[in-house]
């Protein structure tokens, strides 16, 4: 809210990444989607990002749970996300149909059904879980035990799940989110590590860009060259994390890889565009 007339929002844009992940589950061929979102702002951005996207390209949200984000446990707010408590009693009762049934195929069903926690679809094909750091380890956690199992279910994330030791986490494994490209951050977080002996924080790289853009631009053009005009280059500006350009609106438009968590490496299953030219095309 605090975009436009000559002031910037330097940062990710939820919503663009949104749209950058669930484009390409999309074109995997995945239509029907549930979102897990903080019941705040944020949360709310999320899923209306989903909801244009919902009208744009034709696909099905079949659940949308929010969650307090200061509460200690989510397991309630899982457990309705993926109809835990209707689909447990389904499961119970096969159980116990089998069990009046007897004979070997119904054991061997029963064998067959040792630790299943639930019985029936899911509604939907792909889960968006909308957070990041210790809240997102913790509901991960949480999903393969009330029923959501990730490797039926596809989980996607935003930019919050770009951080490192995410693939510690089972349940975040093989998980699709949009972020910038890794690879162009990389020399610069090796730089930081051998200049001040610690891991760079993550949002630091925006400060470096932001810095870097205005130096450049006084650099060339002195203090005069700093101008609407000239930050709001069409063409974009290449940085430590990747393509971006400012936006008249106040918004950055920014270059977004989708990524696979890797347990110890996430791996790149779409490089972000080279150029703006290219996300037109």
């Amino acid at each position: 809210s605090l975009a436009g007339n000559g002031v910037f929002v330097f940062g990710f844009m939820p919503e663009a990444q949104v749209n950058k992940v669930v484009e390409y589950a999309w074109s995997r061929g995945i239509t029907r989607y549930a979102v897990f979102a903080p019941n705040n702002k944020y949360g709310e951005n999320i899923v209306r990002a989903l909801r244009v996207l919902e009208r744009r390209l034709g696909l099905e949200i079949s659940k949308t749970q929010y969650y307090n984000p200061y509460a200690k446990d989510f397991s309630a707010d899982v457990k309705s996300l993926g109809d835990y408590d209707k689909r447990r009693r389904a499961l119970l009762k096969y159980k116990a149909d089998l069990e009046n049934e007897g004979g070997e195929l119904a054991k061997k069903s029963l064998k067959r059904l040792v630790g299943v926690q639930t019985m029936g679809n899911l509604p939907f094909e792909a889960l968006l879980v909308a957070d990041g750091g210790n809240r997102l380890k913790s509901i991960a956690a949480l999903l393969p035990f009330y029923g959501i199992d990730p490797k039926e279910t596809q989980i996607l994330g935003t930019g919050q799940w770009d951080e490192s030791g995410i693939g510690k986490e089972p349940a975040l494994s093989g998980g699709w989110f949009a972020a910038p490209p890794p690879q162009s951050r990389n020399k610069f977080e090796l730089n930081y590590k051998r200049l001040f002996k610690k891991e760079p924080p993550r949002l630091v790289t925006l400060a470096y860009d932001a810095t870097a853009l205005s130096a450049s631009l006084a650099k060339s053009q002195g203090l005069q060259g700093l101008t609407i005009t000239a930050l709001t280059s069409p063409g974009g500006f290449l940085g430590r994390d990747g393509l971006f350009r400012l936006l008249q609106s106040g918004i950055t438009d920014r270059g977004l890889a989708v990524l696979e968590v890797g347990a110890e490496k996430n791996k790149i299953l779409q490089s972000a565009p080279r150029s703006f030219e290219e996300t037109i095309n």
